[in-house]
């Protein structure tokens, strides 16, 4: 019994984590319409960062917003790549990926005295300080902190995601990324859009490197490899399973689609798969996603549809 409370927390807490990284990936993907690698760079980049602030002494939840706006900054060079020199969205996320991997080992280098890990253990974190030490550690001996504070955070990224959507700019994104024309016709300038729209899209998934890095106590450039594949398979086999519940949003589908896909993981590894085939459980995992999401659909709307649903 306590092995498969320790598994279903474990999958609470990093499903939760990845969470906030999906809903950036949603915006980009689903709803923008675009394929973003450079998430793989800018996820590493936000952990980064809040490692080697933390190690200086910086407020660990002052951490998560410089976290987002850095993820903000290299998601807005992915999109003036592509608005303003013409290269295609899968081009721009790989030079984009690519040229975090050197910033974000720099750093490391710099702001860690050399050392390729920032490792921050015996240091303040969000989950030891402020609304952390509020909420209680542990409930009938089974630690629960972790999963509360991460799951304060995402409601609160979906709340933003959410009311954002509802805005001008928030319509003229989802606009852009039906009918690029259309807002054009609008006298919009669909490039700014773009911009934006990717900028926060990154902004999110550094967010999210930021507390899970706060979550082990550490933080390197290898935590970024594989996030796109599990962000995009959280996004659509969230968008697939539960979009017949029309009374949920499409954001709550995301975070649950999250969930599930770290369940899946959890159980196979329970199972006894060794570790190292975890990458290619992913990929076979996304690969299912995308076959049952492409069945479910049976030529209907695309998932980015799901935008305009109304409910949870």
């Amino acid at each position: 019994m306590d092995v498969f409370i320790n598994i279903l927390k474990s999958i609470m807490e990093e499903g939760l984590m990845y969470a906030i990284m999906a809903l950036g990936i949603y915006i980009t993907y689903s709803i923008l319409d675009f394929p973003d690698l450079s998430v793989d760079g800018t996820m590493p980049l936000g952990a980064i960062v809040t490692g080697v602030l933390i190690i200086k002494g910086v407020n660990p939840w002052l951490c998560l917003l410089i976290s987002f706006a850095v993820g903000m900054a290299a998601g807005a060079v992915t999109g003036l790549l592509h608005v303003k020199l013409k290269i295609r969205p899968l081009l721009c996320g790989i030079l984009v990926y690519t040229a975090l991997i050197s910033v974000n080992l720099v750093i490391l280098f710099v702001g860690n005295n050399g050392m390729s890990i920032a490792s921050f253990f015996r240091k303040p974190t969000i989950f030891s300080t402020f609304l952390g030490s509020i909420i209680p550690e542990t409930v009938g001996g089974i630690y629960i902190r972790t999963v509360l504070v991460s799951l304060i955070l995402v409601i609160v990224c979906k709340i933003l995601v959410d009311l954002y959507l509802k805005t001008k700019s928030g319509l003229l994104l989802r606009a852009t990324g039906n009918n690029e024309r259309y807002v054009t016709m609008l006298a919009c300038d669909s490039g700014k859009v773009k911009i934006l729209g990717l900028a926060l899209g990154n902004g999110f998934a550094a967010l999210s490197g930021s507390v899970i890095a706060q979550s082990k106590g550490s933080a390197d450039q290898q935590m970024g490899v594989g996030m796109v594949v599990l962000g995009l398979a959280s996004v659509i086999i969230g968008l697939s399973l539960f979009k017949k519940l029309t009374f949920m949003k499409a954001t709550t589908m995301v975070i649950l689609g999250s969930i599930v896909y770290k369940a899946c993981l959890s159980a196979a590894l329970a199972l006894g798969l060794p570790t190292e085939y975890l990458k290619l459980l992913m990929a076979v995992i996304f690969t299912l996603a995308l076959v049952l999401s492409n069945f479910l659909s049976s030529g209907k709307a695309k998932p980015k549809k799901a935008a305009g649903k109304a409910g949870m």
